[in-house]
């Protein structure tokens, strides 16, 4: 009994040997893990740590007032930390990698302020880049039919007219749908024409096609583009939606030099013209510069005594007061045409006071080389004192809308 009881002594105490042993050993791990932990959490650490919790509040507080002021933060991501920067010539920098650094790992973040160690330095105003809006697809005045987009250019060598057929916009077509396409001319040739294709069913049809018209240098600034917009109903009829007219003569038209241009539809005068011709111009009166303008436009229906590219047509516009000359100005000759483009502006100065005694005579000359120059036709616009009907109303609504160009179509008379 005393043996086996001096037996159970001796391994109870190895046991609890073990034991204590046992204890001691995880004690001691656990000891040196947090030894390990301690070295790694430096206090440099520590100071970054905090550092960059109060680089995410001032981050905070500049994100509130960025978005107060419509900004974007502008951002160092921590890629870029830990990196050098090596000066190269011209002013350039490239990274070179120094120690290793961590590289944040991807994933979807809800704000920048997840990106942990990045940097704000500053914000960007968006107002700066925004791509301005193109006020010519947005603007449209009351009444408007319609616009065109075309670009024009002229290669001196091959003596070629490039007219590029860009777009249009806000048709107004007789029915709900509508099958545009346009007609181009090179006047005064009103025989010959090239013609876009049909775009279906839409009031806003973009073409992007070009044509090419042969016209040598000396005679192209006495050249006139002319766009018909037609739309094709479900019969297969053509119908005449609006027009664009664009002389040559007041465009540099060079090689590498490509005008784009856009212009509103007229509508056409379909009425005959009258026994003399007709003749197109704009009034507009600036009561605060005492200004008048007159901007001749176009004629039409002309009586040539000799239709040849010798005979030039030209408009003379003269400014009376009380039947007494004041001043007077000329167009450019156009030649060889009964229907002459000019969009030429004139001013004449002419106080407020002035208006009811003053009026403006236009008169339509032919002049041929070594012959004397006859009249076309004439019309005069003005007050009660001269005129009455068409050219009465023509005046009287140009000074009822001061500072606006009022445009009308006037019929020619012969007398003197």
């Amino acid at each position: 009994e005393q043996a086996v009881a001096v037996a159970g002594a001796v391994i109870g105490g190895i046991l609890l040997f073990v034991l204590i042993g046992t204890t001691a050993y995880l004690l001691w791990k656990k000891f040196c893990c947090l030894r390990s932990y301690e070295k790694l959490t430096s206090p440099v650490k520590t100071t970054n740590a905090s550092a960059f919790f109060q680089d995410q509040t001032n981050s905070e507080m500049q994100l509130k007032s960025a978005s107060r002021s419509r900004s974007v933060p502008f951002i160092i991501p921590p890629t870029l930390h830990g990196r050098d920067w090596i000066n190269l010539t011209n002013e350039e920098q490239v990274q070179e990698d120094s120690d290793p650094h961590m590289i944040p790992q991807s994933g979807p973040r809800s704000s920048f302020h997840s990106l942990a160690g990045a940097y704000v330095v500053g914000t960007i105003n968006p107002e700066l880049y925004k791509i301005p809006e193109d006020k010519s697809e947005m603007d449209f005045p009351d009444g408007n039919i319609g616009r065109l987009w075309f670009s024009v250019e002229y290669e001196q060598e091959s003596e070629r007219l490039l007219v590029s057929l860009i777009k249009a916009r806000k048709l107004q077509p007789p029915a709900d749908s509508c099958s545009p396409f346009v007609k181009i001319y090179l006047l005064p040739d009103e025989r010959s024409y090239l013609q876009s294709k049909t775009k279906r069913k839409t009031l806003n049809p973009q073409f992007d096609e070009n044509f090419v018209f042969q016209v040598s240098s000396k005679m192209l600034l006495q050249r006139t583009l002319k766009f018909l917009v037609y739309h094709v109903d479900k019969q297969k009829k053509h119908h005449l939606l609006g027009q664009v007219i664009f002389p040559l003569k007041n465009e540099v038209l060079t090689d590498n030099n490509k005008l784009v241009i856009w212009r509103d539809l007229e509508k056409e005068n379909l009425e005959p013209p009258s026994e003399y011709g007709d003749i197109q111009f704009s009034l507009s009166y600036n009561d605060y510069l005492g200004r008048l303008t007159v901007v001749v436009l176009r004629a039409r229906g002309l009586k040539l005594q000799e239709e040849s590219h010798a005979v030039g047509v030209y408009v003379k516009v003269s400014l009376m007061n009380h039947n007494k000359f004041i001043k007077s100005k000329k167009t450019a000759a156009v030649l060889g045409t009964p229907s002459p483009v000019y969009n030429e502006t004139f001013s004449f100065k002419a106080d407020q006071t002035e208006l009811d005694t003053a009026s403006l005579s236009l008169s339509v000359l032919q002049s041929i080389k070594g012959e004397k120059t006859l009249l076309l036709g004439r019309v005069v616009v003005g007050p009660f004192m001269y005129t009455r009907g068409k050219e009465l109303e023509h005046w009287n609504e140009m000074i009822s809308k001061p500072k606006e160009l009022v445009k009308r179509w006037h019929a020619l008379c012969h007398s003197m």
